[in-house]
């Protein structure tokens, strides 16, 4: 977690100086938050932004952020959404201590409190069908009708909300609502759903409840229960804040927490609906919410995303009142400088191309000494095989090279990283013309790769050891669609702009040695590539499967403009 003395160094949003001035003016003597996701599908990035305000804002006030699950509709939650949320908030680094609830927690006192709206006339149990309520709720110009069921009274009113949650009447059949005002300018005033009919099965509850609250009853409720101090919601609860208090106005709760709504994180190239993401893990269009292809919080956890980059990215971004679109190269950024200073350096090929060094003994193998590390001496040195028979990448050689090329070609001479300096002499074809071997001379007198003459060579190139390498999957993603706003025409599914190139699978590249042991999960820059993990799921000993978690440099812009 980021110490406090670095989050105090930018100055303070508009949210910080809100709870700034609340603990000054000793409104409250501590602030406490809290983050409520729904149990209904995996967290993503967007989430992130909300956790990192909410628990940040705890650490640097030495407070709490409680963990709340807001788990009131039971037909599209599951216990693996609970599980997999606490995984992630704690792997971003935070922890709520013994303050984990559920807005199920309180079923029993949110009924009573509806109970008690009815007995002072300000809640109604409603008849008409969803298609009705929304037709008698008017619109942005004009009023609302007042439902034919609004002015039963207090007492069949009672008899029947007893009945709803006695499971005396069928889905959809009756709602309890609001009693507000049908022609107030805000449309979520005019008599809003505060609880409905649904016989499912609730993950915790079971069968004990048939009636389910709706979000917004249950929010603020729950935050007054648990006397949250800063409800801190996105900007699309703006519209609702009037209702949050509405709720605890009429029911005169002995707490009122203040409700402050900021702008959700809008990323480009990637879409933050929760439906959207289920129906590409539902549809086969990826491999499951942790593909990490996808900017689920476990997504890039699997890719190789540290929490530290994650914390850094929503720190960057900071939190505003007005909506924005961030780049997604911002966070790619973000995971590039986490990395640079502290991943190791290795070798590995991903196209492999054979080079015989013709003059090097045959069953010499001689050991050079690389760094792990080029700017930190501390990350130590490691022994790699050098042999007559190497790999490079095939790219790294041309048949006729031009004249800015700085790698192999006939006749030209270029260092092998740590090696010795290498000139190409020949080649062999294959009878379709593909090149299969290059033939190379090397100077004995250049390990380490500095000539004694000092004649300057530009190009250097990285190599394995074709006997002593290991034989490894290395997966390429790259972003899932190719669109910066994969929404933006309402006419076209997103699904059109799904990049078909988000995920390269190469089968057998060659890897130094070194790497056949490596630890599931640790992350690597391979040099001149890119920066890689290893799959913490199918990754294995001897045999390695690396992600690539972002490219040396932002490319994608530069690639964008020339196609």
């Amino acid at each position: 977690m980021e110490p406090k003395e670095k989050l105090e160094e930018k100055p303070l949003d508009f949210i910080r100086q809100i709870i700034a001035e609340d603990l000054e003016t000793g409104k409250h003597a501590t602030p406490v938050t809290r983050f409520p996701p729904e149990p209904n599908g995996f967290l993503h990035i967007g989430h992130a932004k909300s956790i990192c305000l909410n628990f940040g804002i705890a650490v640097e006030n030495n407070a709490i952020c409680h963990m709340r699950f807001d788990d009131t509709n039971p037909s599209k939650e599951e216990t693996k959404y609970v599980e997999s949320i606490q995984q992630d908030v704690k792997w971003l680094g935070f922890d709520w201590g013994n303050h984990l609830y559920f807005a199920s927690d309180y079923f029993e006192k949110l009924y009573e409190y509806a109970v008690q709206l009815i007995k002072t006339g300000k809640a109604y149990v409603c008849d008409l069908t969803g298609d009705e309520i929304r037709q008698y709720r008017g619109t942005l110009t004009e009023p609302g009708k007042e439902s034919p069921y609004r002015n039963r009274s207090i007492e069949e009113n009672l008899e029947l909300f007893e009945g709803m949650k006695a499971g005396e009447y069928p889905d959809g059949s009756r709602v309890l609502r609001a009693k507000i005002d049908m022609a107030s300018p805000n449309l979520n005033m005019r008599d809003p759903v505060i609880y409905r009919i649904l016989k499912t099965d609730h993950h915790r509850t079971g069968d004990t409840w048939c009636i389910y609250p709706m979000y917004d009853y249950t929010h603020c409720l729950s935050d007054m229960i648990e006397g949250i101090t800063h409800s801190l919601c996105t900007l699309e609860f703006e519209d609702h804040r009037p209702l949050y208090d509405w709720v605890l106005d009429t029911l005169e709760t002995p707490c009122h927490p203040r409700q402050i709504e900021f702008a959700r994180l809008n990323l480009t190239y990637t879409v933050m609906s929760k439906r959207k993401l289920l129906q590409l893990v539902n549809e086969n269009y990826v491999e499951g919410w942790d593909d990490p292809r996808m900017l689920t919080i476990s997504g890039l956890r699997r890719r190789g995303y540290t929490p530290e980059s994650i914390r850094n990215f929503c720190s960057t971004i900071g939190v505003g009142k007005k909506s924005s679109w961030i780049d997604m190269g911002v966070l790619e950024k973000s995971i590039r400088d986490d990395l640079d200073p502290k991943a190791e350096r290795v070798m590995c090929v991903l196209d492999p191309l054979k080079v015989i060094i013709d003059n090097y003994p045959e069953d010499l193998v001689e050991m050079v000494t690389a760094k792990n590390h080029p700017k930190n001496p501390e990350m130590g040195t490691r022994e790699l095989p050098f042999t007559r028979e190497l790999y490079i990448e095939r790219s790294d050689f041309m048949e006729e090279p031009p004249r800015k090329f700085h790698r192999l070609g006939p006749g030209r001479e270029v260092r092998l990283r740590y090696g010795y300096l290498v000139t190409c002499v020949s080649y062999d074809k294959d009878e379709e013309g593909n090149i299969t071997a290059i033939h190379c001379t090397y100077d004995p007198e250049t390990k380490g790769g500095s000539a004694p003459d000092g004649r300057k060579v530009k190009g250097t190139i990285h190599w394995v050891s074709a006997d002593k390498s290991v034989d490894c999957q290395v997966r390429l993603y790259d972003r899932l669609f190719n669109h910066e706003n994969p929404d933006a025409d309402k006419e076209v599914s997103f699904l059109e702009h799904l990049n078909p190139d988000s995920k390269v699978v190469i089968e057998h590249a060659k890897a130094e040695a070194s790497l056949a042991e490596i630890a599931p999960g640790r992350q690597v820059q391979f040099e001149r590539t890119g920066y890689f993990s290893a799959d913490p799921i199918d990754s294995q000993p001897g045999k390695p499967a690396f992600n690539r978690i972002v490219t040396l440099r932002d490319s994608w812009a530069k690639a964008q403009q020339k196609g």
